[in-house]
């Protein structure tokens, strides 16, 4: 019976355990580069349903990021404020204003105001709130100045190694639990000491295993 295939086709396995590998890694490379939030999302910031100012509300008047955000100690989700938390302040303050008009229709037809979410994790990433926040991660260190931004915008990549950067050396972000929302907190000189003793005290020890994140 003569042959079907021709004899170089002997060397296909071969061929195959080299090059499968080097595509392979090629196309996580690619994805790794060109659609990593550490180079895709940094300086993301989306036009929002109403123009809030963290400058104004934060900065200038000093809003506690607690008093909108009130779930970001104890849920693993920072909630969005809803429309009543607003009108708190703007049935008196501006209450006539143009720019608030979209607050004021949500609550006279009590349907929630649709923001842009700014700190999207994908969906086979598990981040938990609370557990930042009471270990002592201070606001900043993952949402940056938010009390001089006018527009909110995204300053970290929230990549994977932006991550392990932090679980595997977190003293430069510890600080007191009372001094987490405070965007002006300067580390005191003995800080080192502070972050040592913290982790000895809470046990802190941040997993690098991959379902810390991904459950």
């Amino acid at each position: 019976m003569s042959q079907i295939f021709p004899k170089a086709t002997n060397w296909a396995p071969v061929v195959l355990a080299v090059v499968g590998p080097a595509v392979a890694l090629l196309a996580i490379g690619c994805v790794w580069y060109f659609f990593s939030p550490e180079f895709t999302d940094v300086g993301y910031a989306p036009q929002q349903p109403v123009p809030y100012s963290h400058e104004l509300h934060v900065g200038q008047l000093g809003l506690d990021c607690r008093y909108c955000h009130v779930s970001v100690e104890v849920s693993a989700v920072s909630n969005i404020p809803p429309t009543q938390t607003c009108m708190k302040c703007h049935t008196v303050i501006k209450r006539d204003s143009e720019l608030l008009a979209p607050v004021r229709e949500s609550l006279a037809s009590d349907k929630p105001l649709r923001w842009v979410r700014v700190h999207n994790l994908p969906d086979y990433s598990f981040f938990n709130h609370s557990v930042h926040v009471r270990a002592g991660v201070g606001c900043v260190s993952c949402h940056g100045r938010i009390d001089q931004m006018e527009v909110v915008t995204q300053v970290e990549p929230l990549s994977m190694r932006w991550c392990l950067d932090c679980h595997r050396n977190p003293e430069s972000h510890l600080r007191p639990v009372e001094e987490v929302t405070n965007m002006d907190w300067i580390p005191p000189r003995d800080h080192a000491a502070f972050a040592a003793q913290v982790i000895e005290a809470k046990n802190l020890r941040p997993p690098e295993d991959c379902t810390a994140c991904h459950r």
